[in-house]
């Protein structure tokens, strides 16, 4: 790929990716899985692919869990309620688990490195990731339903937080969802 162009491997024919004239990857039967790739091409894109999402999504959790780790030190955590200390702890436990499952698909791709198990490495990472992000959605949910409660006392809190809950839901599985069942290529 031709970095000045800004395109992605996708944009740019098989032969100009690979310097050559293209090979098919199913043996000769006239069947490939629409990119021309083959199993480890595929794996390999799947991984770049993979590590972008985790970097945008690794950043946020250990920037909010680094914030929520520091809290327990000031002087006022000692004056809350022992329901926004529970609130707090299941925040920071939440935070943890998000960064572990983040972070988790760089060591499972360090550890099983080299092994040729790059297809099934990415398949898990995938997962991992996926979890990561499900632990992060509650992790956000939580902190800001704490925040919002020792900021304000108000009875609107819970649905306040509702409603921005539903908005995560919207923006990241919602809408993803309704696009790749109207717009997924059926044949």
């Amino acid at each position: 790929m031709n970095e000045r162009s800004g395109g992605t491997p996708e944009d740019e024919p098989r032969e100009a990716r690979h310097g050559g004239k293209a090979q098919v990857p199913d043996g000769g039967t006239g069947r490939h899985d629409g990119r021309g790739e083959t199993e480890e091409e595929r794996a390999d894109r799947r991984w770049q692919e993979l590590l972008q999402e985790i970097r945008v999504a690794q950043t946020g959790v250990q920037i909010l869990l680094g914030f929520l780790l520091t809290v327990v030190f000031t002087p006022l955590f000692h004056d809350l309620e022992q329901t926004d200390k529970t609130i707090y702890l299941v925040t920071v436990v939440l935070g943890s688990l998000a960064t572990g499952a983040l972070i988790g698909p760089v060591s499972f791709h360090r550890i099983v490195s080299g092994r040729r198990v790059k297809p099934q490495a990415v398949a898990w990472a995938s997962r991992l990731t996926f979890t990561g992000i499900l632990l992060l959605l509650a992790t956000l949910t939580a902190a800001l339903f704490l925040i919002l409660r020792v900021a304000t006392h108000d009875p609107y809190v819970p649905w306040l937080v509702s409603g921005v809950l539903a908005w995560y839901l919207i923006c990241w599985f919602a809408l993803p969802l309704w696009v790749r069942t109207h717009y997924a290529d059926r044949s």
